[in-house]
This record gives C-alpha cells, sequence and structure tokens, in this order.
C-alpha cells in the first residue's frame, strides 16, 4: 500500500509539477509557479523521475507527449503497420504522384515520370502473388540488392503487404557482407539488377537458401537459365508482375509486433550485425517525428540518400503517410544537381558531407569574384541572420539580388532541409538557413533505435545540438566516471546516452551476446554516445564511450583494428588512428622504429638526425605509402586508409599518460596530446585538395 501511495504521490507531483503554455511560444510547457517543491526550466523536454516510488529525476521526454511514449500517428490511430500505412496512402492519395524516374530518350535524360499512389498498389499487389507464386512462405526473408529506384519501395510494400522481411544488401561492408547477410538471414528470394546479376550467381553454390532471383531491368529471354539441381529461378521483374496479375492473391497482412526488416550495420568483429525491426518499430518512430516534421501531399522529395541506411528509410515511410511524391535521382552523385533542377523539390535531406560541400562552394566562389559581389552577398547575409536572430522578416530584396540564385542550386523551390548520420558544424546549419531560407533541422538516431532519437524542434533557434527526445522515446544520461562525466556535472549534466521506448529494436538477430550488451535489464539502450543536456532540454553530442567512431560520411570505424593493420608496417613502432565525423579521412600519429628508419635514411641518401627525419616529406610519404601497402594486404576498406601521418620519436607509455596499464591506447588523452599535429593534418589535406576531406 505505501509503495503504491508513494507512486500516485509522484504522479500527482508530476502533473502539478508542469502546465501546458497557452503563450504563443515555441515552449509547449512551462513550471507551474504553485508548485514549488519542483524547478523545471525546460521548453522542449521535461525531466520525470525514472521509477515511480523512488530514483532520481532524469528521464527526459518530448514536452509534445510528457506523460505517454507516442506509439501510433495521433491522427490515424488504426495504422499499426507498414502495410497499414501504405494501404492509407493508396485510399486518400490514389490519383497523387508518387514515384517518378528521369525518361531517357535517344541517349538524352528528360524529365521524370510518375506512377501514382494507386499504380505502385496495384504493382505491389502482383509483385507479392508473384512471390506467392513461387513459393515464397510467409516470414521468409527478401533481398533488396540495387541502389535507389521505385522497384526498392514497390519490393518493400509487397514485402510489408505479404509479411516478408525485407533484407537490405550492399556492398559496402566488405566484400563477403552480401553472402554473409544472405545466409545470416536465410534469405529466399534476392531482387536485383542486370549488373549484380553475374557476381550473385557466381556465388549462388554458397547461398544454399536462395530459390528465386529476380531481376530489375533485364529482358527476360536473355536471364540465364540454371539447372534443376540448382534449384533456383531466375525471372526478370516485368515476367514476375506478370506472374503475379495472372494469379492473384489476397493480403496477408503482418501483426504489429512482426519483424518488417533486418537492417545490418557494421559489427566491431567484423561480421555485420542485423538489426531486427518490428513494424511497430518502424510506425511509433514514424509517429514520433511526425509530431515536429510536417510534409504535405503536395511536397516533392529527392531519394538519393541509401535506402538501405535507416535515415533515409524512415523518410520513406514518413513520405507515404503524408502522399509525398518521392523522385529517385540518377544513380550518380555527380549528377545530383542536375537531377534537382528537373525535380525541384521541396524537402531536401543529406549529411553535412554534402552540406559541407555545398557550403564551401558557395564560399570559396564569393570569396573568388571578390569587389561589389562579395560585399553585397555579406550584406546580404548579415542582414538575414539578423533578422533570424530578432524573428523578423529580411527585406525580400536580398533573395532577388543574391539568394535565389543559390536556392536555385538545389532546384529553387527547397522549404525544409534535415541533417543526420554525423553532426552538421553550426556555422554550416546558420549558413544553409540563410541562404536557403527555409528550416533547417538537424537530428540524431540510429538504426537500433530505428532512426530519431531526438530532432530539433520548429522555432528554435540555437545551433549546436540535436533537439529534443523523439515523442516515441524516453532519454536519460548514465554516469560515466572512467571518462570524468557525471549527471552532477557542472554547468550541464553529461553522460552516455540511454534510450527507451517502443523505438528500440528487438535485438541483434541470432546474436543474443551482443543484444544484452546494449540493452540493459530495464530495457534502456545504451547507445555508446556520450551527451549533455542544455537549457530548454535540448541534447547535444559531445564524445563516444566505446572506440568506434563514425566518419562524416557515415562510415564506421574501428580504428584498433586498423592500427593492428599498420603495426605490421616495418616503421612503426606504434600507431594511433584518429578520425571524427566532421571529417571524412582518417589520420595517423605514428612512433617510429629508429633503427628501422635510419637505416632506411641512410639507404635514400638522406641525412639529418631522427627528428629532422621525422619531419622530412620525403620520409613522411614513404612511411604512408608502406603503410598503404600493408593496408591493401590487409584489405582494409577505402576509407579505412590513413591519409596522412606524423612521425614522432617518443613511444606512447604509461609514463606519458597515452597507455592504459593493459598497454591499450588512451584514446582521450591521446587526441589531447597530439591535437596540433591531428589539425596540421586536416589542413595539409584540406590544402592539397580541397574537396579530398568534404567530398561527396
Amino acid at each position: 500500500m505505501d509503495s503504491t501511495s508513494a507512486a500516485r504521490r509522484r504522479i500527482n507531483a508530476i502533473h502539478s509539477h508542469l502546465v501546458t503554455s497557452s503563450r504563443s511560444s515555441p515552449l509547449l510547457l512551462s513550471s507551474n509557479p504553485t508548485a514549488g517543491e519542483f524547478y523545471l526550466d525546460n521548453g522542449y523536454s521535461v525531466v520525470l523521475p525514472e521509477k515511480l516510488s523512488t530514483g532520481k529525476w532524469h528521464v527526459y521526454r518530448s514536452a509534445r507527449s510528457p506523460f505517454k511514449l507516442v506509439s501510433r500517428f495521433p491522427d490515424h490511430p488504426d495504422i499499426a503497420t507498414l502495410h497499414d500505412n501504405f494501404e492509407h496512402a493508396v485510399h486518400d492519395f490514389r490519383d497523387y504522384k508518387y514515384l517518378g524516374t528521369r525518361v531517357r530518350v535517344d541517349g538524352t535524360v528528360g524529365d521524370y515520370k510518375w506512377m501514382t499512389y494507386g499504380e505502385v498498389g496495384t504493382a505491389r499487389t502482383a509483385l507479392g502473388s508473384g512471390l506467392v507464386h513461387h513459393g515464397i512462405t510467409t516470414g521468409s526473408s527478401v533481398g533488396i540488392y540495387f541502389i535507389n529506384r521505385p522497384e526498392w519501395l514497390i519490393v518493400d510494400q509487397a514485402c510489408a503487404s505479404y509479411s516478408y522481411v525485407s533484407v537490405p544488401l550492399y556492398d559496402t561492408l566488405g566484400p563477403d557482407a552480401v553472402k554473409f547477410i544472405v545466409n545470416h538471414a536465410n534469405v529466399q528470394a534476392i531482387f536485383c539488377v542486370a549488373e549484380t546479376l553475374n557476381s550473385l550467381l557466381s556465388g549462388l553454390s554458397e547461398m544454399p537458401s536462395v530459390r528465386l532471383v529476380v531481376v530489375v531491368g533485364g529482358l527476360n529471354e536473355s536471364l540465364p537459365s540454371l539447372p534443376p539441381s540448382a534449384g533456383v529461378k531466375v525471372v526478370s521483374y516485368s515476367v514476375l508482375l506478370n506472374q503475379g496479375r495472372s494469379n492473384p492473391q489476397p493480403f496477408c497482412p503482418p501483426k504489429p509486433d512482426d519483424v518488417a526488416t533486418l537492417c545490418y550495420t557494421s559489427g566491431t568483429t567484423g561480421t555485420p550485425k542485423g538489426v531486427v525491426l518490428t513494424h511497430a518499430n518502424l510506425i511509433a518512430n514514424v509517429a514520433g517525428s511526425s509530431f515536429s516534421v510536417k510534409f504535405f501531399s503536395s511536397d516533392i522529395y529527392i531519394s538519393y540518400l541509401p535506402l538501405a541506411h535507416i535515415y533515409e528509410r524512415a523518410n520513406q515511410i514518413l513520405a507515404v503517410y503524408f502522399g509525398v511524391a518521392v523522385g529517385f535521382y540518377q544513380g550518380d552523385n555527380m549528377k545530383l544537381l542536375d537531377d534537382l533542377a528537373a525535380l525541384r523539390p521541396t524537402v531536401f535531406s543529406s549529411v553535412p558531407r554534402l552540406y559541407n560541400r555545398i557550403y564551401d562552394g558557395i564560399t570559396n566562389a564569393v570569396k573568388t569574384s571578390g569587389g561589389l559581389k562579395e560585399r553585397l552577398f555579406n550584406a546580404a547575409y548579415n542582414a538575414k541572420k539578423q533578422a533570424l536572430l530578432t524573428g523578423k522578416s529580411a527585406s525580400p530584396i536580398w533573395d532577388r539580388l543574391v539568394f535565389n540564385k543559390i536556392k536555385d542550386r538545389l532546384g529553387g523551390r527547397v522549404r525544409f532541409m534535415t541533417s543526420g548520420a554525423s553532426p552538421l558544424s553550426p556555422e554550416v546549419l546558420e549558413f544553409l538557413k540563410i541562404c536557403f531560407g527555409g528550416r533547417v533541422s538537424e537530428g540524431y538516431g540510429m538504426t537500433e533505435t530505428s532512426c530519431v532519437i531526438s530532432g530539433m524542434d520548429e522555432g528554435d533557434n540555437l545551433t549546436g545540438h540535436v533537439g529534443s527526445p523523439n515523442p516515441a522515446c524516453e532519454v536519460k544520461l548514465v554516469d560515466v566516471p572512467e571518462m570524468n562525466y557525471t549527471s552532477a556535472d557542472e554547468p550541464h549534466p553529461r553522460g552516455e546516452i540511454c534510450v527507451r521506448g517502443p523505438i528500440i529494436f528487438r535485438g541483434y538477430y541470432k546474436d543474443e551476446v551482443q543484444t544484452r550488451e546494449v540493452i540493459d535489464e530495464d530495457g534502456w539502450l545504451h547507445t555508446g554516445d556520450i551527451g549533455l543536456w542544455l537549457p530548454g532540454g535540448r541534447l547535444k553530442i559531445i564524445d563516444r564511450k566505446k572506440n568506434i567512431f563514425k566518419l562524416a560520411q557515415g562510415e564506421y570505424i574501428a580504428p584498433e583494428k586498423i592500427e593492428n593493420v599498420y603495426a605490421k608496417c616495418r616503421f612503426v613502432g606504434q600507431c594511433f588512428i584518429y578520425g571524427d565525423s566532421f571529417n571524412s579521412s582518417l589520420v595517423a600519429v605514428v612512433s617510429v622504429d629508429p633503427d628501422v628508419l635510419k637505416s632506411w635514411a641512410a639507404s635514400e641518401g638522406i641525412k639529418g638526425e631522427l627528428r629532422e627525419l621525422c619531419n622530412n616529406p620525403r620520409v613522411k610519404a614513404a612511411v604512408l605509402s608502406d603503410m598503404d601497402a600493408v593496408g591493401r594486404e590487409s584489405q582494409l576498406r577505402g576509407f579505412e586508409f590513413a591519409k596522412a601521418v606524423t612521425l614522432v620519436l617518443e613511444p606512447f607509455t604509461l609514463e606519458n599518460g597515452l597507455l592504459t596499464p593493459t598497454f591499450k591506447i588512451k584514446r582521450p588523452q591521446a587526441k589531447e596530446y597530439f591535437a596540433e599535429a591531428i589539425t596540421n593534418m586536416y589542413k595539409e589535406l584540406a590544402a592539397s585538395d580541397p574537396t579530398a576531406n568534404k567530398a561527396l
């Protein structure tokens, strides 16, 4: 009885602690001045106790839904699965444009040609019926092995309506990743394109689960026919559609807790990990995001971010809910600007790597123009910046004179830009707001949380953070004493970001051990990211707990693996690999083997003391070349190669604070110790090729 009444007292305290804001303010809740016992300074988040009867008040939720975590769309609580979501779109937006691709006429790429929601719904039914016709049973895994194109989403919708599990397949996880994923997920049908067919067929003998290969864009008569003993049929996409139309099958709708997709991400051990996401997971995440991200059926979205990744996948689910038209790029990043000019999207989602490239391109053009043009740009920029800070509207003359030309680079109609995958620098985010004139929102998430954990709220002009929690989850920071991060830190609480709610994945497929490593007994997912709470309940990412990090393009790096490879290099005594999410390249600090270096220099006729040799450009180039050779031999992936090196004589030791007692590198200390060298290497990389470190 005591614990029940204690819980009730705390619930009453929470309710009296908060009142809904009635002012026309971006802050959704404010503190109740009569609840003197409690204090709230957060406008975008609310702070609640972790347990009702005992425990600290340190769990943050969105102020948009403080007392209940969102699991369904508030306006459509009947949408519980991806099938429901698409059926809603087919019903409400049947004759609206949905999927568009550019038509090639006489070798020239022309305008976009569109399929409506109704037409895609019909194709989805035929495709699902075709899979049933070929004996692919409910619950089977279906692989999708090509880049973004309409068929990707049509296959995905068919999987949802006929209770198949979609499994994106892609090469960037390493040469053997596709084979590993197909076998691990027990994939029975694979959709591929003609270009990847031969490599797929050559490895079929090592993928015994595969029964059907469907080739998109290939002619059926030109496809190879495999002997019956192979047990695999190869058909074209168009033939499968016809087979489905001739043999229509009723939907086999999934339940909310059924698995919707297996998304494989890079693992620290070298083999990809299969993230199990249910229909309920994905609907909850997107429903939560819809509180602050509003699309319209008049919107046009360009799809070029990889559909194999959760960021683009979640965007597509949200697009379906709102009836958005989705135009696909040609498949070549170098032609993306041409596609943008043809499509003229209103919504543009990207990653810092491309936004940095846009920023660099415009600022360099302004500097080189000089004179009157440069002064005009600066005057326009400062006027709009001042208006942004004061909440006023800048004179439209600045858009006419300066910014409309910049807006035209993305087609001229973009009203909303999102950024994810890695941090966007505050200066670039501000630059995008001013130059493009629309809303720019940065978010934070991961595959294991079905995408968004937090996002910037509309009307929030503070930069340098990733916003407040998604209304579909709650977030807390857990002390990491070994890194000196605690909830008692001043001026802001700091710790490892932990997330809980209906967006949390079911686990890693067939890997209970790694699942238990990240989800604790109370259901909290430990992200490995270190964050702090800014005023207003905004989350800021400041560090990584684990020795794994992301580069600017979103690729995960396990530095110890790379250091172990480079340790085989004859010049290397010890090696420290550094990278971060603001740069797309790795750099290395190498403590050299003095005897090897001295001997090599003498054989090459290079004179000088060892310290001089370490600074000699020719010596550095030779060491980097040797490291490259060792890296190639060990089959490092392209982004895992160090692009610059600093040579030092001093070894990493316990005494100088760079090693742990078990002789592992202390990364935060090494980063600080070699901060100047790291900065100089990135400056050298930028000077030698301004696009190399921040290229698309």
